[in-house]
């Protein structure tokens, strides 16, 4: 008896808090927050002044969405092409199967998480697995970028032999796995007018065409392991050697700190539309291990990263098609290995508030 008197004490509480008029207008408005004390009316101050600093656009060329929260859907469909350049002018190139993924990203103002998961298997793909998780935080400032991908899939071997005469090979191979974790950090010189968060996280809206040259600093950490074993005679015996003493596994364990300077551009070709385009090579250094697990070695790192998108949007409802194009280059004294990584995605999604 005393148990429900209580409960029913704590209801009638709950209700006199939310019906009250004082009390009715209990809100998470900045001005009703700033009225509660001398603390919270410091913190929406620091509040309003950071939101001023960090995205003090140009309304004429940038604005607001008009809503603090964005959720988004997206598919995306990738295809890895590597490429070795082996001894005595010999090379091998390979595709993987074609995948694809779906995922969810959530945007709160700047901040934005996603999470996607590979479903090629669903359509007969012998793909093992594929996740990828991003972090972004893009302001009219800067924008810094944080993903995960753990990928091992199933790919073709097409072309081998000598430069320029390599013949046309159909050989299936699913040796190969790879790992990447990378944090992008870059800052906009004409942050006032381009927002890259316009075309690629939906949480801007582009006004009037502008682009702006951007620079910044690149840390990314790639394993690849491909078991070549399996493989035929004569295509091992054109590998090194040092492969051979490995059981012909090739593997790449390097960590790279380079400096990055790229252009995009924001071209609104019509009413609610927008076409983006940016490219951003990378310099640096490389410092890991190749093949041998126990000889760390320093070399130069290069990159380069392209972009493009095509965004529709109309209050809360947007869209967007996007392409991406990520080439990597790892180079030692017995082989040069190239991955590039194509992908092209479809996102819809829907913008709201919560208070």
């Amino acid at each position: 008896m005393r148990k429900k008197r209580y409960i029913r004490g704590i209801i009638l509480g709950l209700i006199l808090i939310l019906s009250a008029g004082s009390a009715h207008a209990i809100s998470f408005d900045l001005d009703s927050i700033a009225a509660w004390g001398k603390f919270p009316a410091f913190c929406i101050k620091t509040y309003r002044w950071g939101d001023g600093f960090f995205n003090g656009y140009d309304k004429s060329y940038v604005e607001g969405a008009g809503y603090k929260f964005n959720v988004k859907f997206r598919s995306d469909n990738w295809i890895d092409y590597y490429n070795f350049d082996l001894p005595d002018n010999m090379r091998m190139r390979m595709l993987s199967d074609p995948s694809t993924s779906i995922g969810a990203y959530l945007t709160y103002l700047a901040v934005s998480v996603g999470y996607e998961k590979n479903i090629s298997k669903l359509f007969g793909s012998n793909d093992k697995a594929r996740e990828q998780f991003s972090f972004g935080f893009n302001c009219s400032l800067f924008a810094c970028n944080i993903s995960y991908v753990n990928n091992a899939q199933e790919t073709t071997i097409n072309k081998f032999g000598p430069r320029g005469h390599t013949e046309h090979v159909d050989i299936k191979f699913n040796g190969v796995k790879s790992h990447s974790f990378a944090i992008d950090l870059y800052y906009f010189f004409n942050h006032k007018k381009y927002s890259q968060a316009a075309a690629f996280n939906f949480s801007r809206i582009q006004r009037k065409s502008q682009g702006s040259w951007f620079a910044g600093f690149t840390y990314f950490k790639n394993k690849y392991t491909f078991d070549f074993y399996q493989l035929p005679g004569y295509m091992k015996e054109a590998m090194p050697e040092s492969w051979a003493e490995y059981g012909y596994i090739y593997q790449a364990n390097n960590k790279n700190y380079n400096l990055k300077v790229g252009y995009g551009y924001n071209w609104v070709f019509a009413r609610n539309w927008l076409l983006a385009i940016s490219e951003s090579p990378t310099v640096g250094i490389k410092r890991g291990t190749i093949v041998n697990p126990n000889q760390k070695n320093t070399t130069v790192s290069f990159s380069n990263l392209v972009r493009m998108a095509v965004v529709w949007t109309h209050d809360r409802w947007f869209a967007g098609l996007q392409g991406e194009m990520n080439l990597n280059i790892i180079y030692d004294k017995d082989c040069t290995f190239e991955n590039a990584l194509l992908s092209g995605n479809i996102s819809v999604g829907y913008r709201f508030n919560i208070w």
